[in-house]
């Protein structure tokens, strides 16, 4: 028997998990067409490698950390550093194969792209 109590493994695309960091949830806009959900989250400071987006069994994990650098003597501090972690439930009709992200001006966006089942279709009456 296996005394290894880790449950899950951790990979180098994750964020990394600190105590001490503030954790917020970014705001976030979502808009639905009959092609994609597009999901746009504000994470303003946060580099596309301190990013992670995790869709599984339903769930849609978005998550990034800040971390600022400071030079000199600190006088006023309104600034630091931050985790931004937000949680949804996305639909199974999602082609999890054809997500894709872009990060631009600290907003992430999240293009969701529909099955082609779940997709309205007209039917021709023969």
């Amino acid at each position: 028997m296996s005394t290894n109590t880790e449950l899950t493994k951790r990979t180098e695309d994750m964020v990394e998990k600190r105590p001490d960091l503030l954790t917020v949830a970014p705001a976030v806009d979502i808009f639905e067409n009959d092609h994609e959900i597009l999901l746009k989250a504000d994470m303003p400071g946060v580099l596309k490698e301190k990013i992670y987006v995790n869709i599984d069994n339903g769930k849609l994990e978005v998550s990034g950390a800040r971390h600022l650098e400071t030079k000199g003597a600190r006088n006023w501090q309104e600034f630091d550093d931050v985790e931004y972690r937000r949680v949804f439930s996305v639909p199974q009709t999602i082609d999890v194969e054809k997500v894709h992200a872009e990060l631009k001006d600290g907003t992430l966006e999240l293009h969701l792209p529909k099955a082609e089942s779940a997709k309205p279709r007209t039917i021709q009456i023969s």
